[in-house]
């Protein structure tokens, strides 16, 4: 058996070069485009990992560009569907607000009212506060109207009239004003007399208050009240229609606590609490006091007191709330008992008639009142108070000499 041998024979470079050019010229002509290399800003071509990260960059920045295209697209959608749905609401309120026109019209005129009634009051509190007359002391001197004898004699003695009670008010501060409220029928006899007495001297305080021997405690809290609206005064004072009161040396004494606050100056006494029927003073309540045969809280006795402004406010802001007892000295002290309350016991506030008071002029320890504690007042005061002005009486220096 014959053998084939073939024969093999090695390739020429030449042919190697050939079919590389051919096998290029073929890519170029199916592709239609040669590649070009990438370059930089500057005109130097980029080669290798540069150029890759480069393509991958501009892929990274086409995509960003397209991102926000596609975010302000969506905005630019959801701000006109909002557009529209904000118009549609308010064309919907638009429909139903005359439904509801009527009610909150209605309401808001009740809020307007209401609004309107506070700052009225407001207002009306703040010029009612400045039309109020500065003074240092209201003297609320307590009568009835049967009193007008003593009231009389009251004009007579220590009691100014006429141009030298507006002088006092003017210059020294003082006011004094006889109080008294009103008979249970309206417009009475008695009234119009107050009301004739009073056009004539100018020295009556009118209260909104019944007159009755038994409503004293509701009388002091009308005069409280009455006085601190009408007058900002620096003390109020209470004293009866048949007490001797020395008005410069009153004004003296109470100046010097007219720094301190909430004063409560008087005779203080504790005396015991009346628990029988059918004796002056008796005290209906007196269970709440304690046992049988206690005594009274400290309390001014009622011929003379004085209180601060502050006070004065306190009841006048409570009137409504303070329970009044029997005994109208015993109900102040009630209703001060309770507070922070400075009570000064000052005996010249009750000293007695002649020769008492008179001694005590004569040593230059003169009295702010004077009075019988037997009588819980002078005697027969309208016979007897111009004695005891005549020997008490302090001099014209020591109320000329008050500053107000």
């Amino acid at each position: 058996m014959k053998t084939r041998t073939v024969r093999t024979g090695k390739v020429s470079p030449k042919w190697i070069l050939l079919l590389s050019i051919l096998s290029f010229a073929s890519g170029m002509l199916f592709s239609s485009r040669v590649w070009i290399p990438p370059k930089l800003n500057d005109g130097r071509i980029m080669f290798g990992r540069r150029a890759r990260q480069e393509k991958v960059d501009d892929c990274d920045k086409k995509l960003n560009h397209q991102d926000k295209e596609s975010a302000i697209g969506e905005h630019s959608k959801a701000l006109e569907s909002i557009e529209n749905s904000s118009d549609n609401s308010f064309a919907k309120i638009q429909m139903e607000l005359p439904l509801s026109k009527n009610k909150s019209s209605s309401d808001n005129v009740e809020t307007s009212k209401s609004l309107a009634a506070n700052v009225s009051s407001s207002n009306n509190s703040e010029e009612t506060e400045k039309r109020k007359k500065k003074a240092f002391m209201v003297i609320g001197i307590n009568t009835a109207f049967s009193s007008r004898k003593r009231r009389d004699s009251l004009r007579q003695t220590w009691v100014p009239q006429g141009e030298k009670l507006l002088k006092l008010e003017e210059e020294k501060g003082i006011v004094v004003r006889f109080m008294i409220g009103h008979s249970a029928t309206s417009n009475s006899v008695l009234d119009q007399a107050i009301n004739l007495e009073d056009a004539q001297h100018k020295d009556v305080l009118r209260l909104e208050h019944i007159e009755g021997y038994h409503e004293l405690s509701a009388k002091t809290k009308s005069f409280m009240s009455t006085a601190f609206a009408t007058w900002d005064a620096e003390f109020y004072v209470k004293v009866d229609d048949d007490v001797h009161v020395n008005l410069g040396t009153l004004a003296t004494t109470l100046s010097r606590h007219r720094l301190k606050p909430r004063i409560y100056i008087g005779c203080m006494k504790s005396g015991p609490v009346l628990y029988r029927k059918n004796v002056k003073y008796h005290e209906p309540e007196y269970w709440k006091f304690g046992d049988t045969g206690n005594k009274y809280f400290r309390h001014a006795t009622g011929q003379i007191y004085a209180i601060s402004n502050d006070l004065a406010k306190f009841i006048s802001d409570n009137e409504l709330l303070l329970h009044k007892y029997a005994n109208e000295d015993v109900s102040l002290g009630a209703w001060l008992i309770g507070l922070d309350v400075e009570h000064i016991d000052d005996r010249n506030m009750c000293c007695g008639t002649p020769p008492e008071c008179e001694w005590k002029l004569q040593s230059g320890n003169t009295c702010v009142a004077s009075f019988d504690w037997s009588c819980s007042g002078i005697c027969k005061s309208v016979d007897n108070i111009k004695r005891v002005h005549d020997k008490c009486a302090e001099g014209t220096e020591i109320l000329s000499n008050f500053l107000f």
